[in-house]
């Protein structure tokens, strides 16, 4: 196997091991986050109804034109900010942390701690 596809499956197992354990409910509801080279997006999930409550993305047009490159820290920041207040805004406080196998390191941290600073709890 290449390496970076042994990269991929062990990310995938990963991100396997760590849903069986991570759900969203209407009472705290799933962040999940997703990173790309270029891009990273964020969205608050509630599992049982099986439904997106709130995103935001690098890609968004107000996002990008505060940022310019959508595959920063200053992106991902920017990008845990609008969350947290979205969230906010719809009344949900707390939520369950799902970083999809990534590192908790640079970009994911970066928009974590910013959601943290917008009054999001997790």
């Amino acid at each position: 196997m290449r390496a970076d596809r042994i990269k991929q499956v062990r990310r995938a197992r990963r991100v396997r091991r760590v849903r069986k354990h991570v759900f969203g409910t209407p009472a705290r509801p799933r962040l999940a986050v997703s990173r790309s080279n270029t891009n990273i997006t964020a969205q608050i999930i509630d599992d049982l109804a099986g439904r997106t409550l709130c995103s935001v993305s690098s890609r968004m047009a107000d996002v990008r034109s505060a940022v310019g490159y959508g595959g920063n820290a200053k992106a991902a920041a920017e990008v845990g900010k609008r969350l947290g207040e979205k969230a906010k805004s719809q009344g949900i406080e707390q939520v369950a942390f799902d970083r999809r196998g990534f590192r908790y390191h640079g970009r994911v941290k970066a928009l974590a701690d910013a959601a943290r600073e917008a009054g999001l709890k997790f």
